[in-house]
């Protein structure tokens, strides 16, 4: 039987998924990442630890699957975007790698839009703005405060290329992935030439850049016993996890969406034609289908400030569900579903770790406005929930005056789980939403990438065509949604009231 493996290199663990040439999930497995932070606002991951679980999570995936590990045909590699790798000529990591979420780069993201010329200049070289959570601020940080590790750079690469050069000893990045640099022209799908020359970055430390489809080396005989599968396995370009997860929910026609309510929360639209938002709202990068686009939209803590209500304010649900030997996410909605929309006029900011989409703010702050005498818990936890679907549908509301039409959104992520979030973002978006029958994200579409590449589907929409099928539709409520776009409304004028008390309040803090 073949086989095609995803790899995955997320934030909290590596994932290994094997699929069959029909596109069909045999297996899934994940193995555990640490996570550093040295100091506040700080975030790094050693490049041995990724390594570790990976060859964890595939030798694992191929028992729980009960094959040879010499029938998969091919690898895909996806991973967690941004995040900063450099090595020495042989390959050996400099220092810990500087992930997505680190925030100790804010002084270069602001030089870099200085220097650019500013926000427009920079939108028009590399489709985004200048943020802590890309590439090209976390090497300036470097040469900025750790010289002598600078100088010694032989090599930048991103976390799943990382594993790349471990797999096949091969330097090579894939134009998606490469997009989140802020070093990639992504409309010419290369290195840009006048970045790199206004921030003196040498052009041989960063590798070739291919389409997500494309075999990009063979795995080496050192380590193919070790991972359980054959020499000379082919190894393709894959993508970064938005890209990869939205090939994982067959997003990779013309208009398709996806809103994704995890920990973080992604509204991300296909799109044939290179476009971009003026303002750097959301962002431009190239998708995993050869030649095509992708704009999205992340919000920092979606599904996670239900995750943070949970740990500091639930443990009454949380005991409750231990004895009743159910998840305590389902008692927490249960409570959001008996209180009025709109909470009787409590609203919740969910900027628990700043906000990225559409504020680009680090500084920003989460809140309830608007508690009175009748709050009560259930109130409480609705808002958080709805104030994270307000803040998704910010992307959204972008997207759409960006010309893009969203005529059906596909859910994933935690808040795909949940009837009651499921029918709260068809209401709030006002699009007709669906769930799908893949759950399993980034790794799932990089396997569908590897089976393109070996040449199982002539193209990546064959691939999702085989494999992915509309489970569950969920329409909006006329009344429902008239009411919750009065409530956005609302909503939209809280951030803008409380701006300039977020950056004094950090700064007591």
């Amino acid at each position: 039987m073949t086989c095609y493996l995803g790899i995955d290199i997320g934030t909290s663990g590596t994932k290994a998924l094997l699929m069959d040439a029909s596109a069909q999930v045999l297996a899934a497995a994940t193995a555990p990442h640490e996570l550093s932070s040295p100091q506040p606002g700080w975030s790094e991951q050693d490049g041995d630890n990724w390594w570790q679980a990976t060859v964890q999570a595939v030798r694992q995936v191929i028992a729980k699957a009960a094959i040879d590990g010499k029938t998969v045909a091919a690898i895909g590699l996806s991973g967690q975007m941004h995040g900063l790798v450099i090595t020495d000529g042989a390959g050996r990591p400099l220092r810990p790698a500087i992930i997505w979420n680190d925030q100790r780069s804010a002084r270069q993201a602001q030089e870099i839009q200085r220097r650019v010329g500013g926000k427009g200049k920079l939108i028009a070289l590399v489709g985004t703005v200048a943020m802590t959570s890309f590439t090209l601020t976390k090497l300036l940080w470097v040469r900025r405060h750790e010289k002598r590790t600078y100088d010694r750079i032989k090599h930048l690469l991103l976390p799943k290329d990382y594993i790349r050069l471990r797999l096949t000893g091969e330097y090579v990045g894939d134009v998606s992935d490469s997009s989140g640099t802020l070093m990639l022209d992504a409309r010419r799908r290369d290195w840009s030439a006048k970045v790199l020359s206004i921030f003196q970055v040498d052009r041989d430390i960063l590798p070739p850049v291919v389409e997500s489809h494309e075999i990009t080396g063979r795995l080496r005989a050192s380590v193919a016993g070790e991972l359980g599968l054959a020499e000379g396995t082919p190894v393709v370009g894959g993508a970064g996890d938005q890209p990869a997860g939205a090939v994982g929910n067959g997003v990779v026609r013309d208009g398709l969406t996806s809103a994704t309510m995890g920990t973080s929360g992604v509204v991300y639209v296909h799109s044939r034609r290179y476009k971009t938002d003026p303002a750097g709202r959301v962002q431009t990068f190239c998708s995993a289908v050869a030649g095509e686009y992708c704009m999205f939209g992340c919000v920092l803590a979606a599904g996670g400030s239900l995750q943070w209500y949970r740990n500091v304010l639930g443990a009454a649900e949380v005991e409750r569900a231990r004895q009743e030997n159910v998840d305590p996410y389902e008692l927490l909605t249960a409570q959001a579903a008996s209180a009025p929309a709109g909470c009787e006029g409590l609203f919740f900011l969910p900027y628990l770790t700043g906000e990225r989409t559409p504020h680009a703010d680090p500084y920003a702050r989460a809140c309830w406005i608007g508690i009175h005498s009748r709050t009560t818990r259930h109130e409480l936890v609705r808002a958080v929930m709805e104030g994270a679907t307000f803040a998704m549908n910010d992307a959204v509301t972008i997207l759409r005056r960006c010309g893009l039409k969203i005529r059906q959104i596909r859910l994933s992520g935690g808040g795909a789980r949940s009837a009651f979030w499921r029918q709260l973002q068809a209401d709030v978006y006002r699009a007709t939403c669906v769930t799908i029958n893949a759950e399993e994200g980034p790794a799932y579409g990089v396997a569908l990438l590897a089976a393109v590449g070996a040449g199982e589907f002539r193209n990546v929409a064959e691939a999702c065509r085989a494999g992915i099928r509309i489970t569950r539709t969920i329409r909006p409520q006329p009344a429902l949604a008239r009411r919750y776009a009065q409530l956005y409304a609302q909503y939209r004028r809280l951030y803008p009231a409380m701006k300039d008390e977020f950056p004094r309040i950090a700064e007591l803090a």
